[in-house]
C-alpha cells in the first residue's frame, strides 16, 4: 500500500490529503510545530476547512520526518515559502515530489519545480497540480479536475493514479512550466476581477478582464517556453474562470475588498490565508519586463497592490488604453 506524505497543513493541503485517503493511501501529513500537529490531529482537519475530516489512514506528524518511508510528498505550502518548507523537512530528494503552490518565488522569479530542482529535487521526479479546484468544494465532494504537469510521463502518471477518485478526475500534461504559470498567473486576474465584483461592474466587466487576462497569461507562458494549448485547459482557462467568478477564491475577495475601501494589509488580514496573487502580481511584472511582454492588466494590479494607484485609477487606465484589434497575442 502507497504511503505519501503532504507537506502543509494549509486548507488545499488537507484537502489533498483527504483526496489521497479517499483513493486508498495511507497519509502523512506533516507540519511545522507539534503545536499544529495537535491541532490538526484533534479536529482531524482545519477549523477553516470544516467540510473534511480526515479518516484514521491519515497520520500528522512534524518535521523533519522519521516515520516510515514515503512513497511520494506532496508541497503545499504557500509560494513564498515552499523553498525554506522543504529545506526544513530534510525529506529524501529521490521520491516524486508534487508542487501544490500557486505561486512564482517573489526574490527569484523561480517557479516552483524550478525551486525544487534547486532543493536537490531531479527534474524527472518533480510535477506541478493545478486546475480549478477550490479547496472547499473538492472537500464536500464536489465533482472536479486537476492537470499534473512534468517531464516525466512515468511521474504524472503517480500523482494521477494517487489522486484520482470518484468525484475528482486528474489529466496529465508534458507542459510543467504552462502548468505552473497558469495556475499563479490566474491569481493576478483574479484581483482585478474581485475589484470589478466589489465596484459592482457585473458579469461583462468580469468576463472582459478574464478574457483580455488569458492573453495575458498565454502571452507571458509562451515567452517563458510554455505551450501555448495549456492555457485553454484546466490549469489555464478552468482555473481562471473558477477563480475570477466564484466567491470562495481568496484572490477574488481580495479584490473585492481593496474596490471596498480596505488597505492591502487590512484585506490580507480579513481574510487570515495566504492570497498568493499580491505577491505574484510583482514578480509576474518583472518576468514580463525581462522578455519584453506587455502585461497591462497585471501591471495595474502590482500598481495597487504596491500602494501606488487607486482601484478606480487602475480601472480607468484600462479603460482609456488605444484601441486595438483582437488577436491571440494582441493586448
Amino acid at each position: 500500500m502507497a504511503r505519501y506524505g503532504v507537506l502543509g497543513a494549509t486548507s488545499w493541503g488537507i484537502t489533498l490529503a483527504g483526496l489521497l485517503e479517499r483513493s486508498g493511501n495511507d497519509v502523512a501529513v506533516l507540519t511545522r510545530t507539534s503545536t499544529e500537529a495537535d491541532a490538526v490531529d484533534a479536529r482531524r482537519g482545519l477549523e477553516r476547512l470544516p467540510e473534511l475530516r480526515l479518516g484514521q489512514r491519515v497520520a500528522i506528524h512534524t518535521v523533519p520526518f522519521e516515520g516510515p518511508g514515503l512513497d511520494g510528498l506532496v508541497v503545499a505550502a504557500p509560494a513564498q515559502h515552499l523553498r525554506a518548507t522543504v529545506r526544513a523537512s530534510r525529506l529524501p530528494r529521490d521520491i516524486p515530489i508534487l508542487s501544490a503552490a500557486k505561486g512564482i518565488e517573489l526574490d527569484s522569479g523561480a517557479r516552483m519545480s524550478e525551486v525544487l530542482e534547486a532543493e536537490g529535487w531531479p527534474p524527472a521526479l518533480i510535477a506541478a497540480v493545478s486546475g480549478p479546484n477550490l479547496a472547499h468544494e473538492i472537500a464536500r465532494g464536489l465533482p472536479a479536475a486537476a492537470v499534473v504537469g512534468s517531464i516525466s510521463p512515468e511521474t504524472a502518471r503517480v500523482w494521477q493514479h494517487a489522486l484520482a477518485g470518484p468525484a475528482f478526475r486528474v489529466y496529465t500534461c508534458p507542459d510543467i512550466v504552462g502548468v505552473e504559470l497558469g495556475g499563479a498567473l490566474k491569481n493576478v486576474i483574479a484581483i482585478a476581477a474581485g475589484a470589478a465584483w466589489g465596484l459592482q461592474f457585473g458579469a461583462n466587466t468580469v468576463a472582459t478582464i478574464m478574457t483580455r487576462g488569458l492573453a495575458e497569461m498565454t502571452r507571458l507562458g509562451v515567452a517563458c517556453g510554455a505551450e501555448p494549448l495549456t492555457f485553454q485547459g484546466l490549469a489555464g482557462i478552468g482555473d481562471l474562470a473558477a477563480t475570477c467568478f466564484s466567491p470562495l477564491s481568496r484572490n477574488r475577495r481580495f479584490g473585492e475588498l481593496l474596490a471596498q475601501g480596505k488597505s492591502v494589509n487590512d484585506a490580507l488580514g480579513l481574510i487570515g490565508e495566504t492570497v498568493e496573487g499580491a505577491a505574484t502580481a510583482e514578480v509576474a511584472l518583472s518576468l514580463a519586463e525581462r522578455f519584453g511582454v506587455d502585461l497591462p492588466i497585471t501591471g495595474e494590479v502590482a500598481r495597487v497592490v504596491g500602494g501606488h494607484k487607486t482601484i478606480a485609477q487602475a480601472m480607468a487606465d484600462l479603460l482609456s488604453r488605444p484601441l486595438k484589434g483582437e488577436a491571440a497575442w494582441d493586448d
